[in-house]
């Protein structure tokens, strides 16, 4: 037998299968353990999300586009977790030719870790 959450004993019988997207959760928390570094936190995870789609819309993102962003945070917050995310190699920033505005792309590593996160997310739907 097991025991839910409260503590009450249940039979196998009466256990629910997790949705698809609770396993996606669980396949992503294993291979954060399995891949150790920093963990993005969700200011971090929200900017790469936007490079990632722009990018792969075709669309460029400038800086200045991103720390305007006030549904995320501060300026100087959005700033600092930019800087955070090239430091880790996730995201790079080029300059325009008159070096007033810089675009930002992802990475070979950053679309690595899209890739991992694709895959659990198939494997996830698979198993359901």
């Amino acid at each position: 037998m097991k025991r839910t959450a409260t503590g009450n004993k249940t039979t196998n019988a009466t256990v629910l299968k997790s949705p698809a997207y609770v396993r996606f959760l669980n396949l992503i928390d294993v291979l954060d353990r399995i891949n150790p570094g920093k963990k993005l936190d969700a200011i971090e995870e929200s900017l790469l999300n936007k490079i990632v789609l722009s990018a792969h819309q075709g669309e460029v993102v400038l800086v200045g586009d991103l720390i305007s962003l006030a549904e995320f945070g501060s300026q100087a917050t959005l700033h600092g977790r930019l800087k955070n995310l090239r430091a880790m190699g996730l995201i790079d920033m080029a300059a325009e030719e008159d070096g007033r505005k810089k675009h930002v792309v992802p990475t070979k590593l950053a679309m690595k870790r899209y890739e991992e996160r694709s895959k659990c997310l198939e494997k996830a739907v698979r198993a359901g």
